[in-house]
This record gives C-alpha cells, structure tokens and sequence, in this order.
C-alpha cells in the first residue's frame, strides 16, 4: 500500500510539475513549503438519488487527497473539506441524505465538513427555511458557520431562510461580526469565507447577471484577510482568472459536477466531455501564511495547476490583479512551420491546425478561423476550445467554415490566451465550389450583423 501512495504522490507532483500554471517561480516556493494545514475547496457535487454515476466523486477526492496528506513526511493531514453550494441536484431530501451518505463514507475524524447550501439546486424542491432546517438535520452543521482550524478562521453562509431573499442583511451584518471577531483574533492570517455564487468583479464570469451576486463586495472590501471560496459557474479552476485578487483574494473552486465556460456570448457554453470533468483544489498553507493552490481532477487523478500565493492576508501581496495577469501575459506562438490542414467541400471547408504553445505559462484557451474571399473580406468564422481544462493530451483542433462563395479563400488561424492576447495566425488557401459572388456578399452583411448584435448584447 505504502508503495501504491508514493506512486500516486510521484504522479500527483510530476503532472504539476508540467502544468501550465505551475510556474518556475512556484517550482522555487515549494522546495520549503510545509503544510501546517490543508483542506479541500470544491463545489457542486449536484448529488442525486443513490447509486447515481455521479455522487461517488466527493469521496474519489477524498481519497485521493487522504493519499496525498498521508504520505506527506511532515504534515500528514487533511484538516477540512469545502462544499460550496448545490450540494444537491433537485434539494430533495433524499438527495441531501445521499449527500451525507457519500461524505460519510470516505470522510475521517480528523476532516471537518464545511458545506453551504445554495438558493438555486439546494432550494428548488424545499422552502428555504425547510431546506436549511433539513440539511442542519441530516449533517449536524449549521447552514451558517463560524470555525476555528489550527488557527484559521473559516466562516460559510447558506442561501437566506426568506423565500425571495437571496441573502439578506441579517446574514451580512453576521458576515462583518464574525470577521470582526477573526481579524481581532489574527490579523495576520487569512480568513476563508465560503459562500455558493461568486461575488460581481472578482473571478472569471462573475460580472454576468446569472452568475455573480452583488451582496458581499460590500463587506469583503474592507477585509484584505479575506479569501473568498464560490463555486456556481462550473468554469475551470485553472482558468488564470479563476484566481482574483483586489481587495481581497477570491478563488473559483471548478465543479464536482461537470465543467462549463463562458465564451463568446455563451454564459453556459457546455463542451463535449464536459460531464467527465470533475475538479477541486487542494489547498495547503505554511507557517509563513503561504497559500499553494492544487487544482486536481477527479478521475485522471492530475494536477492541472499550482498556484504559490505569498499570505494574502497582506494587501501588498497582490499579484495576481487582473491588470497584473494581463501585463504578464504574452501571446500563444506557432511553430515556425506550422500550417492548417484544409478540406473543402460545397461552400465549406473542414480545418485541422496544429497547436499553439504559451509563451507565459498561462494556457491557451481559445482557438478562432477565419476564410477571406478573394477581395480580402472576412466570409466565415469559428471557434473552438482546446482541452487545456483538462489532463488530455491534444496535438491538434478541428474547425468547420460554412457560406464560402466560389472562387479561392485563405484561411487562417488564430490561437488566443485568457487575456485576449493573440497569436501571429498561420494559413493556407483553398479553392472552393459554392454558390455565386452574390450569395457570399449575403452571408458577409449576416456575419457583420450577426457581430453587431452580440456586441449589444454584451453591453446590456
């Protein structure tokens, strides 16, 4: 067995080792990092009824990390497990039982749960003042919660007992006493708050109306302890912007569930595979307040990202700031020879290009094609996700191009970052069949309107 975990701890550091996000200045912080505690941050496990293919995930986690914590020569526990919300799929009862069920079998004496119940999947069967009532029965925790972990203060707040109220400003003056109190007790180190919808204008997606909420910036602003675990979105963890910091430290936890994306104009774009993704971070912190951030994946066992974070408890370590991230970044770079496959056929064409690398260890999450018609317009266009929220290994991405009229077209390819920095484009030309010069000028005005619109919408 002990032979079986070192094996697992070897994989766990080398697929790290070799992610994007794990940096050389990260490699350098953990040569004499030592835990002093470490506890798992996640979100949606979206339980069902029992013996669903979904619900063992928490456990596989918890595992997974027990694994890690015992083969750790110097700190060798895992202290807490963080459920951000939509611990349920439908908030029925049996789903909270199935919940408890699944937590209980893998979870140890030594793990505190940290859970918090949400207004949106927790809340659609029960009222919320049952449903809170209902999961403080199942669990014994309290739907808000103040707790003491080795010295670290962790404070979670459910969605409000008022049907209609999503959190309401008896839960807000609670928040502002209870980090009051955590501040007054160490101001030095940080304070986790945990809470289901990421607050507006911190991590990725948060400024959409369907996934950031507006209570607690608030508050939180004035707490520079603070850091902020939420879930909801489903988007990748080691998204760069899954990491904010301003004037506080906020960190996207992923998804037990499945895995969601926020691109062009899709609040939730769902990719192939999406229901295979299953992630939390690991997240550990030493004597000198220190946060390294392990985002993990379920069933493949990797690590997809390491994050080092000088204690964010002080407010003069801050570089992860979106203007930082983004004057950090670089754009994706092709190889020199490097060039699209292309395949026409009737007023299309099927595209095969090869990678782009990063330039800035930051992932390349988007790839965008375009086909120019002879007089040097922009006839079609499309996008496409590279794997990169995953542990799958991909050489190369496939695009289609529809409304090509007849006549020669370059085609070309852009490879993007999370900051919007894009590549030098590679291309090729192909000659296509299609309908006449009339029907392609038709389908240049649908694209430019088709644009136009989304830009509106993204403004309102």
């Amino acid at each position: 067995m002990k032979k079986i975990i070192s094996v697992i701890i070897a994989v766990i550091t080398a697929l790290c080792a070799a992610s994007p996000a794990f940096s050389e200045d990260a490699k350098d912080k953990t040569a004499d990092f030592i835990p002093v505690i470490r506890f798992i941050a996640s979100s949606d496990t979206h339980m069902r009824g029992e013996n669903e293919v979904f619900n063992p995930r928490l456990g596989m986690a918890l595992e997974a990390t027990y694994a890690l914590a015992d083969a750790d020569e110097n700190y060798n526990s895992l202290d807490a497990v963080i459920v951000a919300g939509d611990l349920t799929h439908d908030g029925t009862k049996a789903q909270f039982d199935a919940f408890k069920k699944e937590l209980d079998s893998s979870l140890r004496d030594e793990t505190e749960s940290l859970c918090v119940v949400a207004k949106n999947h927790d809340g659609y069967e029960m009222k919320r003042a049952e449903m809170r009532e209902y999961y403080s029965s199942v669990t014994g925790k309290a739907p808000d919660f103040h707790t003491v972990i080795n010295g670290y203060h962790f404070i979670g707040i459910s969605a409000s007992e008022k049907d209609g109220v999503h959190y309401d400003t008896t839960q807000l003056s609670w928040l502002k006493k209870q980090l009051d109190e955590a501040i007054k007790d160490d101001p030095s180190r940080p304070v986790f708050v945990i809470h289901h919808e990421p607050s507006m204008g911190t991590t990725y997606g948060s400024n959409l109306l369907n996934v950031g909420v507006p209570y607690f910036r608030s508050v939180l602003n004035n707490y520079p302890q603070v850091v902020e675990f939420c879930g909801h979105s489903h988007y990748p963890l080691n998204d760069p912007r899954s990491i904010w910091q301003g004037e506080y430290t906020a960190v996207n936890t992923g998804a037990f569930y499945y895995i969601d994306f926020y691109v062009e104009g899709y609040t939730g774009y769902t990719p192939g595979g999406a229901y295979d993704i299953s992630t939390y971070w690991v997240v550990e912190l030493d004597e000198a307040n220190r946060m390294r951030l392990r985002g993990m994946q379920v069933y493949t066992g990797a690590c997809l990202c390491e994050y080092i974070i000088d204690n964010p408890a002080d407010p003069a370590n801050r570089e992860y700031t979106p203007a930082k991230q983004k004057a950090a970044s670089k754009p994706p770079v092709f190889k020199s020879d490097a060039k699209p496959s292309v395949t026409a056929g009737y007023g299309t064409c099927h595209i095969v290009s090869p990678l782009a690398q990063s330039a800035d260890g930051m992932p390349v999450v988007m790839y965008r094609a375009y086909a120019k018609d002879e007089a040097g317009f922009i006839v079609a266009k499309a996008w496409a996700l590279p794997k990169y929220y995953t542990s799958e290994e991909q050489s190369e991405i496939e695009f289609d191009l529809e409304g090509l009229g007849k006549g020669e077209h370059t085609v070309y390819i852009i490879a993007e970052n999370a900051y919007g920095m894009q590549s030098e484009p590679i291309e090729t030309t192909i000659t296509v069949d299609g309908d006449n010069a009339f029907v392609s000028f038709f389908n240049r005005i649908a694209l430019w309107f088709n644009d136009l619109i989304k830009k509106i919408k993204a403004i309102f």
